[in-house]
């Protein structure tokens, strides 16, 4: 602490006790006067006492008509503060003044928006996460019903039911708990270098037991360019981006579709590119598909939206970049395709 600073905190506040700026700001202008008075009469021996009372009446009447103008902001942000207290965070102060009571009620101005947004997205947090989760809890819910009441059997194609709605609401859970490290900040990375020719080939076996238990006929197409390429990263945190990726592109292809995936090194960075040939992204939602429990109007299968804002944020915590882009050669073709660059290191 500067030496300003800690006399500044020792010095007395003799007006703490009064509870209204307008009549501080009064004390302010006659205990001035009072002691200008009292030291011309006990000094000098003059003493002008209309004179001096009608200055000193004039100027507090002066001081609390200009005094309110100062002031209204601070009730007016105390009135805002409680009702904020209440969920009521639409409220906001008028700030036209340039000095610090007019700063104060601007960053009070920000401040409630910045309170209103976070609400609001806590609110469709809550409502979004009850809807993803209601949807497979009903459906495993009417399986087991129709076993109790022997409307169906307890066959094979019964149970894969019923594990495929639990394995959504196992992904869905792990999604939310990245979501909640997201907001956290908890990024801990475990780095190590790795081949991606190998890390691949796991990802894609992965992705096609998930693509063959719901019921997914697509193709998978990999490139690898150089073969030996290696990436420095957390494995399993890429691992999941590419896992999410490929899941988006299986929900999305049509029957029979391909699922492409390619890897290639460029100018220091890995870039890992997967294609489907689903409907497409239109460019203005190209961005809007990263936010959480985002799917567009494209989605189908039961995606949680929560896929592409999670590796969102691993592609981020490795320096790196994720956007869907054009199809090669800028050609209107359907399908879409997002490109993930991660510094080879």
């Amino acid at each position: 602490m500067n030496p300003l600073a800690r006399l500044t905190a020792i010095l007395p506040r003799p007006l703490d006790p009064v509870r209204s700026i307008k009549i501080k700001l009064g004390l302010l202008v006659i205990i001035p006067g009072a002691i200008g008075m009292s030291y011309f009469w006990y000094v000098i021996g003059w003493f002008a006492p209309v004179t001096s009372f009608s200055a000193i009446g004039l100027a507090v009447v002066t001081t609390q008509v200009l005094a309110h103008g100062m002031t209204r902001p601070l009730r007016e942000m105390t009135a805002a503060a409680r009702a904020m207290a209440r969920g009521d965070y639409s409220q906001r102060v008028r700030a036209t003044s340039r000095d610090e009571v007019g700063q104060l009620g601007q960053a009070f101005n920000h401040m409630a928006a910045d309170l209103a947004a976070a609400d609001q997205h806590r609110r469709e947090l809550i409502a979004n996460v009850s809807h993803e989760l209601r949807t497979p809890i009903t459906a495993l819910q009417a399986v087991l019903e129709n076993v109790v009441d022997g409307v169906a059997e307890a066959d094979p194609a019964t149970l894969r039911t019923a594990l495929a709605q639990t394995e959504r609401l196992g992904r869905l859970v792990t999604e939310l708990l990245d979501l909640s490290r997201i907001d956290a900040g908890a990024h801990q990375l475990q780095v190590a270098r790795f081949t991606v020719g190998e890390f691949l080939d796991e990802a894609l076996a992965e992705a096609k037991v998930h693509a063959s238990g719901a019921g997914r006929d697509v193709v998978f197409a990999t490139s690898v360019r150089p073969p030996d390429a290696t990436v420095l990263g957390d494995r399993d945190r890429l691992k999941q981006v590419v896992l999410n990726l490929l899941d988006n592109a299986t929900r999305h292809s049509p029957a029979g579709g391909t699922v492409r995936v390619g890897v290639r090194t460029e100018a220091d960075a890995l870039l890992v590119e997967v294609s489907d040939e689903g409907p497409g992204i239109a460019a203005e939602e190209r961005e809007l598909v990263f936010e959480r429990f985002t799917r567009g109007e494209r989605a189908t299968g039961g995606g949680t939206g929560l896929g592409l804002a999670i590796a969102r944020w691993v592609v981020g915590l490795h320096g790196g970049a994720i956007a869907v882009h054009d199809a090669v050669g800028g050609r209107a073709q359907p399908g879409c395709l997002i490109r993930v660059s991660i510094p080879a290191g």
